[in-house]
Formats: structure tokens, C-alpha cells, sequence
């Protein structure tokens, strides 16, 4: 237990070493940054599997984690306590978070084009950047490798070494410091190409508004501390005397109890992390980041935080919760999430950007674990974050092993002016990228909920009957949403993969080099076999060989109060399931298997003017640029600066100037000129000085034997003077 508890200690530190010391030292050769970065993410990986696996096997890790605590912050004699912790919640966490990271670090050193390095790195027999080769009949110029290759895998350390933080500590400050690295990696990583005006704008986007839900969600800390005197998620999660507490002390906030306001203020919290409605705007823009940034903010870091923030502090949320009746943090978990499913999901409909469509799909399938814990779904919603980190990272790398094939096209034709992520440029892309097509094509149907075969299926079928079971409203808008989702992944894969290549761009591209690769193919494996772990053993025929492990797993590490048995299965949300995913799929295949460009798109003409406002988000970035930042602009320019700043500050400062101008003169004229110059400089310090220069010269005779005598007078002189002192 000693070497366990040691080792969650080490799970984060790894990265943070690899961060510091690909600044510090390693920053000049990209080949010691990548193999730094990528041996910190597999020493991580191997050791998050150790303590996976050695928690899955051990007896009441609901009751007794693994993990330890140390004095941190001295309060009143006594000491704030920080540690890790290793509960089931946790340790479902590490698995798919040390995978996807390890994964998404691998895959880095193919996407910025390591394969043709230059100077300290230099491979004997590989093509110089910029030459023709010829690979598969295929003419292309080798690329170039990053130009920031070791600052990437510097800041993708600090962002693995922010999560595994969070979802290992065992308190919800240093939850909250983990949080706020993830925060500052996102900044750092979206804008990473700094150069380009829009990259800039979208990490400053992106840190404003997941800010604006942060302060709300240190409010929340703030008042949970003030309430129970800890934050430690064993002292208040799972007791359940504090919970009745907290459910029945009125915070004096609009009828609340201490713990809805506090619920409340955390969920907005996940609002802006996990970028649901209305603050979802920052998400679709932090695509200017490299392709891996947005897997890892996608996927395995940033916005699933925010729904395991939400997970890890169910019991607050459900604080309350008696006969059925759901919360007011659960009520609005639910809307939220149910709106935001289906929201995106429209959106997502009218996008042609290949990255922008997922980042949407994103934002949907949020709001669908959102709303599955607003119904107190617990165990589902955690398994589709488990089961959404594994597809959504395979269809984001694949996204970028896409951009990659058509940027080769690019390079080849030289028409810069072709857009590589516009779906529209592309098609035929399966014969060309086969294995990025493959495994792409499996993300894409975990995504939907093919049924059966994919894990996105089954965490998907259990949320819906869930909803079925607790509430007909989240059901049919989650149903809606899951429709949608499998007709714009259809067109998706469609417009991509399928058909015939419609610009010459599309004609050159060819599949990506192993680095990329090999990840998507890890990662479809378990956009597959992950869903087996959850199947429900009520499902006809199947069910027999299954004791839905990741039920009783998860389950057991919720206080007991909490816990219930699995749902008994149900016809119609299964028959729903299967319709959605299939209709949606087939519909869309058969809406966009002959669509030649953009302007013909099939649901202009269906949609009408409703399509402009889809391409265009519902005009959200707009009117928040009317109702936010014009008016801050307006604010700051006229007010802060004109009048506070012009006139205010610097009038105050100019009034000060001129006193002390004034007051200069005057001292100037009656004390420093007479005074100063005059009495001390000329006189006592000018004169006096050079009459008593005049004397002493006259003793200057150069004969040794006057200095003698002089001596002799001073030595008998101070002698006289001792003896009268002593008498």
C-alpha cells in the first residue's frame, strides 16, 4: 500500500519535469524535446496502469482509496492538508486520461513533421526540406518540421501534468490549482501560433470567458469552506450528517440551501470549462491551436474536467434529493445540458470546417453528460466521459492526419489559396489515407452510437434510458440531439472520405506517416472494446455474458445513500437508440453522397435563411460583441481612459507637477541659491577650505627634520593631554 500511495504521488511529475527541463535545457534540440516529452507521458502512462489496475483489484476501494495526505498551508495551530486520492471515480479518470495523453504525444512528433529533421538533428538519408520526392507514385515536397517543435512538447507537459493533478487530488483546491493550469496551457496553446491574428484572438477568448465561470467557481469554494471548515472530498462528500447540513441551512440567496448555491456557483464553473450554454463561444475558435491542443482540450484534459469536477461533487449536487425530486443545481444540470446537446448539434449541421464540425460535436456531447447527471445518471454519465475520450480523440487526431494528407496536396499543386480543413475541398480521401479513413470511420460511429460494436453506443443507449426512466423532456431533446449527431458525422465521413476527389489537392494527398497513424489505430481499438466493460446485464442476449462491471465499479464508490441498482431494461429507449443512430447515419449518407461544392448543399435548400444562421451560430460571437465587448471598449476608451486617465490621473498629476514646480522654485531662491550654493558651497565649503590650504602649505618645507619636530610637538601634546585626562 506504501509503494502505491508513493507512486499516485509520482503520476504528475513526469510532465512537470519534462516542462522544466525542455525549457531550460532542452529547448535547443527538438529531438531531446520529443523524446523528453514523450518518455515523461509513458513513464506516466505505465504508472497510472500499475495503479489502475491495482485499485480495480482491490476489495472496498469505495471506502478506503488509496492515497495521502500532507500539511500545506498553516491555519490556526492547525494546518490545511493537500494529498491524492485513488477512489474508483479517480482511477477510471487516470486510465483514459494517461491513454489518450500518451497517445496525443506520440501522434505530436508526426503532426509537426519530425521524419525530416535539420541541423543538430540530422538523420543521414532523408530528404532536405524542400525537395521533391516521390512516395506511392505521388509527388510532394517534404515539409518542414515546427518551427517551436520543443516549446510545443514543453507546454503539452504542463498540460498533462494540470490534469493528472486534478483528478487525482483529493480536495477541491488542489482540484482548483489543477484546473487553473489547464486554464493557462489552453492560453498558451491555442494561441501557439501567435503569428496569426485570429490564433491570438482565440486564446484570449478562450481565457476570458472560461474565467468568467472560474470566478464563480471559487465563490463556491469560498462558501463550502466557510460552511464545513475543509474542502476534502472525503469529509463532505461521503458524510452524509454534513450533506443534510449543508441541504438544509438557508444560504439567504433566493430560497436556496447552502448547498444548492454552492452546486450552483461550481456547476457554472463547468459551464465555462466544459463550454456549455451560453458560454460555449470559446470552444469552436480554440482550433487555431495545433490539431493535438485540440484532442487534448477536447478529449483528454480541459473541457472533461469540467463534467469530472461536476461527477466528483454529484453528492453535493444530489444533497437533498429525496423520493426522486431533483435539486435546483440537478434542475439546472439538466436544462443546461439538454439545451446545449441540442444546440451544437444544429450548429455542427451547417459547418464545413473538418476540425469546427467536432468541435460542436464536442460541445453536444457535454451537454449530454451534463444532463445525464441533472437526472442523477451518475454511473452512465462518467462511463460516456470514459467512452467520448476515446472517440472524440481518434476523431480529432484523425482530423488532423486529414488536414496533414490535403497539406501535402497543398505543397504539391502550390495553391495556397485551397483551405486543407474545408470539407468541400476534399472527398475520396478513403483510397488515398486508408488507414486514416478506417479508423476515422470507427470514431465516427462511436460518435453516432452504432449500435452493438461501438463503445459510444452503449454509454450512449444507458444515458437515454436513464432519461426514459426520470425525465421525458431530457429524453426527447437527447434523442433529437443524437440524430442530428449521426447525420452531420455521416456527412462528415461522407464529404471527406467517400466519392470522388473534387479538387487536385484532394488527387495528391496521401495517408500520414506512423507516428500519426499508430495512435488512431490504439485509440479505435478502444472506441470499441471500452463499451463491453458497461453493457447492462438486463440486455437481451447479451446481458448474460456481462455483469456490467463498470456499474458496480463506479456505483460502489458513491456513498451508500446514493447508490442504486442498475436500470431494468426497457424496449423503447433501445428501439430509440437504434433509430437515431441508424437514421441518422443512413440519411446522411444519402443527403451527401453526390454533393459537388458548398453552394449546393442539400440543407440550403431544405433550411433556408435558417441555414445562414446556423453557418453562423445563431450570431452568438456577435451578440456578445454588441452586448459585452463594444461596450467595454466604449467603457474603457471614453471612461477609463478619457476621463479617468486624461483627465482625472494625469490632470491630478499635472497639479502636482506645478506645486512642485512652485514649491521648487521657492526653495530654489531662499534656501538652495543663499544657503546652499552661497553659505555651504562657496563659502564654508569653497573659501574656508582653500585659506586653510594656504596655511598648511607653509609647513610643506620638504626637510624631514621640521615633519619631525611637528611630530614630536602633536605625540607631547596628546601625551600632556592624557595625563591631565587621567588625573
Amino acid at each position: 500500500m506504501e509503494m502505491t500511495n508513493l507512486l499516485i504521488w509520482l503520476l504528475p511529475v513526469p510532465p512537470l519535469l519534462a516542462f522544466f527541463i525542455i525549457v531550460l535545457f532542452a529547448n535547443r534540440s527538438n529531438k531531446a524535446s520529443w523524446m523528453i516529452g514523450v518518455g515523461a507521458a509513458a513513464l506516466s502512462f505505465l504508472g497510472s496502469m500499475v495503479v489502475f489496475f491495482q485499485a480495480v483489484g482491490a476489495e472496498h476501494l469505495g471506502e478506503h482509496p488509496f492515497g495521502s495526505r500532507l500539511d500545506w498551508l498553516p491555519l490556526n495551530g492547525a494546518h490545511f492538508q493537500i494529498g491524492l486520492m485513488v477512489d474508483p471515480l479517480s482511477a477510471i479518470a487516470i486510465f483514459f486520461v494517461a491513454i489518450t495523453v500518451f497517445m496525443i504525444f506520440i501522434y505530436s512528433v508526426g503532426y509537426h513533421n519530425w521524419g525530416q529533421p535539420k541541423g543538430d538533428d540530422d538523420i543521414p538519408g532523408l530528404p532536405p526540406h524542400g525537395a521533391t520526392v516521390v512516395e506511392h507514385g505521388h509527388e510532394h515536397v517534404v515539409p518542414s518540421i515546427e518551427p517551436m517543435f520543443a516549446r510545443f512538447f514543453a507546454f503539452i507537459g504542463l498540460f498533462a501534468f494540470g490534469m493528472f493533478t486534478l483528478v487525482l487530488a483529493d480536495n477541491l483546491l488542489l482540484l482548483f490549482i489543477g484546473w487553473e493550469i489547464m486554464g493557462l496551457c489552453s492560453y498558451l496553446l491555442i494561441g501557439f501560433w501567435y503569428g496569426k491574428p485570429s490564433a491570438r484572438a482565440a486564446m484570449i477568448k478562450a481565457f476570458i470567458t472560461t474565467r468568467v465561470g472560474d470566478v464563480f467557481m471559487l465563490l463556491g469554494i469560498a462558501l463550502l469552506y466557510t460552511s464545513t471548515g475543509t474542502l476534502s472530498f472525503r469529509a463532505i462528500l461521503f458524510d452524509e450528517q454534513v450533506l443534510q447540513a449543508l441541504a438544509s441551512t438557508d444560504s439567504g440567496f433566493f430560497g436556496l440551501s447552502v448547498a444548492g448555491l454552492t452546486g450552483i456557483l461550481l456547476f457554472i464553473g463547468t459551464i465555462g470549462k466544459s463550454a456549455q450554454f451560453p458560454l460555449h463561444v470559446w470552444l469552436p475558435d480554440a482550433m487555431e491551436g495545433p490539431t493535438p491542443v485540440s484532442a487534448m482540450i477536447h478529449a483528454a484534459a480541459m473541457v472533461s474536467a469540467g463534467v469530472y469536477m461536476v461527477i466528483r461533487m454529484f453528492p453535493l449536487m444530489a444533497a437533498g434529493m429525496e423520493h426522486g425530486h431533483l435539486t435546483p443545481p440537478m434542475y439546472a444540470m439538466a436544462l443546461i445540458g439538454s439545451v446545449t446537446a441540442l444546440f451544437a448539434a444544429t450548429i455542427a449541421l451547417a459547418q464545413n470546417d473538418v476540425k469546427r464540425v467536432l468541435a460542436y460535436s464536442t460541445i453536444s456531447q457535454l451537454g449530454y453528460m451534463v444532463a445525464a447527471l441533472g437526472i442523477g445518471a451518475y454511473v452512465a454519465a462518467t462511463f460516456h466521459l470514459v467512452t467520448h475520450a476515446f472517440f472524440k480523440a481518434l476523431l480529432f487526431l484523425g482530423s488532423g492526419s486529414v488536414i496533414h494528407g490535403m497539406e501535402h496536396g497543398v505543397l504539391h499543386t502550390g495553391d495556397h489559396h485551397v483551405d486543407p480543413q474545408n470539407m468541400y475541398n476534399m472527398g475520396g480521401l478513403k483510397d488515398k489515407m486508408p488507414r486514416t479513413f478506417w479508423t476515422f470511420l470507427i470514431g465516427g460511429f462511436a460518435l453516432s452510437g452504432f449500435p452493438v460494436v461501438t463503445a459510444g453506443f452503449w454509454s450512449k443507449d444507458e444515458i437515454l434510458a436513464d432519461a426514459w426512466a426520470h425525465s421525458q423532456f431530457v429524453f426527447w431533446v437527447l434523442a433529437i440531439a443524437a440524430f442530428l449527431t449521426a447525420f452531420y458525422t455521416m456527412r462528415q465521413i461522407t464529404l471527406t472520405f467517400l466519392g470522388k476527389p473534387r479538387t487536385k489537392e484532394a488527387e495528391h494527398a496521401h495517408e500520414t506517416n506512423l507516428w500519426m497513424t499508430g495512435p488512431l489505430m490504439v485509440l479505435a481499438v478502444l472506441a470499441i472494446g471500452f463499451g463491453w466493460v458497461g453493457i447492462p446485464e438486463s440486455f437481451p442476449g447479451l446481458g448474460n455474458y456481462s455483469n456490467n462491471w463498470l456499474h458496480h465499479f463506479l456505483g460502489h464508490g458513491l456513498p451508500e445513500w446514493l447508490y442504486t441498482e442498475a436500470l431494468e431494461f426497457s424496449w423503447f429507449p433501445l428501439i430509440a437508440s437504434l433509430v437515431v443512430a441508424l437514421g441518422g447515419l443512413g440519411l446522411g449518407y444519402a443527403v451527401y453522397k453526390d454533393v459537388p461544392s458548398a453552394e449546393e448543399d442539400p440543407l440550403k435548400k431544405v433550411l433556408g435563411g435558417f441555414h445562414t444562421w446556423l453557418e453562423n451560430k445563431y450570431y452568438f460571437d456577435e451578440a456578445y460583441d454588441f452586448l459585452f465587448i463594444q461596450p467595454a471598449k466604449w467603457f474603457s476608451e471614453k471612461v477609463v481612459f478619457q476621463l479617468m486617465d486624461r483627465k482625472l490621473i494625469d490632470g491630478f498629476l499635472h497639479l502636482v507637477a506645478r506645486v512642485t514646480y512652485w514649491l521648487g522654485g521657492i526653495f530654489r531662491n531662499y534656501f538652495d541659491i543663499p544657503v546652499v550654493n552661497r553659505l555651504i558651497g562657496d563659502t564654508l565649503g569653497g573659501a574656508v577650505p582653500q585659506w586653510f590650504g594656504k596655511q598648511l602649505r607653509k609647513v610643506q618645507t620638504g626637510a624631514i627634520q621640521t615633519y619631525m619636530i611637528l611630530a614630536m610637538v602633536v605625540a607631547f601634546g596628546g601625551l600632556f593631554v592624557f595625563m591631565i585626562t587621567m588625573r
